[in-house]
């Protein structure tokens, strides 16, 4: 089934191809690849940034917030970079280019994404407490790509590099894969310490 990519913000979009333009932003860009291609660049995919701050709180399910939105960077038929835009107290502003394995990972995870039975709406959620990307594959496919919490028939594909014994590019429902990590993050009591 396709996905249903969210439109993103006009200023966060006009902001990256703001820097896109600029030959300054993309030659000072902490990405060589972008810093030795010539162009023109173009971004697609717009991906809305969420991130999931605490995943072991008890009251109730764990809230996401979003940062900003990503965009993958094309040069002709390649995914080069990726280019982020995040929420100031101004509006949109771009944030910065990357380059690496979270890049063609989440490509790739989109890529896979497109063969699933279901439509879903995608999203990126970082997880910090475990240095953790996914793509999280929203069952909503009419709600807003700003907003919105974990549903319950919500995939998430952890990207890689994933932490140690978590798989990355298989998908895995919210429900099952939190406990999971949440357990990763519980420390279990040291020996003779009170329970």
């Amino acid at each position: 089934m396709p996905l249903h990519v969210p439109q993103a913000p006009a200023p966060a979009l006009r902001s990256v191809l703001t820097a896109l333009d600029s030959p300054t932003a993309v030659r000072e860009a902490r990405t060589p690849v972008l810093s030795t291609l010539t162009g023109p660049f173009e971004p697609e995919l717009p991906l809305p940034v969420h991130v999931l701050d605490d995943i072991t709180t008890a009251d109730g399910p764990p809230r996401t917030r979003l940062t900003g939105w990503r965009f993958l960077i094309r040069d002709g038929n390649r995914t080069v970079a990726a280019a982020e835009a995040m929420l100031t107290a101004d509006g949109w502003a771009f944030s910065h280019f990357s380059e690496g394995p979270y890049v063609s990972s989440a490509e790739l995870a989109l890529s896979q994404a497109e063969s699933l039975p279901s439509a879903y709406q995608p999203r990126l959620l970082s997880i910090p407490e475990l240095y953790m990307v996914t793509l999280w594959l929203h069952g909503d496919l009419t709600a807003d790509g700003a907003e919105g919490g974990l549903g319950a028939g919500d995939l998430l594909v952890p990207l890689a590099p994933a932490p140690p014994g978590i798989a990355p590019h298989r998908a895995h429902r919210a429900t099952d894969l939190l406990p999971v990590l949440t357990h990763r993050l519980t420390r279990a009591p040291l020996l003779g310490s009170p329970a």
